[in-house]
């Protein structure tokens, strides 16, 4: 597998808030065990903090990356040659795409908090799915990558 010409890599993190979110679920875990005494206190406030920050970096781990011929989206994982024009959504348009617009044979990798999104069509006439819709806090540099993997694939 060849290098693309632009590698392309992002991470689609949680939101700030949601760290302190986590924090607080834990702060509520320790009310709930503070009749129990000190210590389960303590517990609570470690564990709660704990297991609220793992499911808010499990929803914020999905990578998307371009490498070497193929577009790699959290599971999916789509070689460029089966890509169309990519298409840089506003936030306003993106919306439109998540609600009313959306194909529910899509790809979705979407996070709410995200606001801007690249949509690319899917060229493969064996593939059922019209389009990819990507998260992307990057939208321009996404789609240069993912240009400059299809033209390196020809060449």
């Amino acid at each position: 597998m060849q290098l693309s010409a632009t590698p392309y890599e992002e991470r689609l993190t949680a939101p700030r808030s949601w760290w302190f979110i986590s924090f607080l679920v834990g702060v509520s875990f320790a009310l709930i065990l503070l009749p129990f005494g000190t210590l389960p206190m303590l517990g609570g406030l470690a564990g709660g903090t704990a297991a609220a920050a793992v499911v808010a970096s499990s929803y914020g781990s999905p990578r998307i990356r371009v490498v070497g011929d193929s577009l790699i989206a959290g599971e999916a994982k789509i070689p460029v040659s089966a890509l169309g024009p990519a298409e840089i959504l506003e936030p306003d348009e993106a919306r439109a795409w998540r609600t009313y617009k959306a194909d529910v044979r899509a790809f979705l990798l979407l996070r709410s908090y995200i606001p801007r999104a690249l949509r690319v069509e899917v060229t493969d006439p064996e593939d059922p799915t019209p389009y990819l819709y990507l998260s992307t806090r990057e939208p321009e540099a996404l789609a240069a990558a993912i240009e400059a993997a299809k033209s390196s694939a020809k060449a």
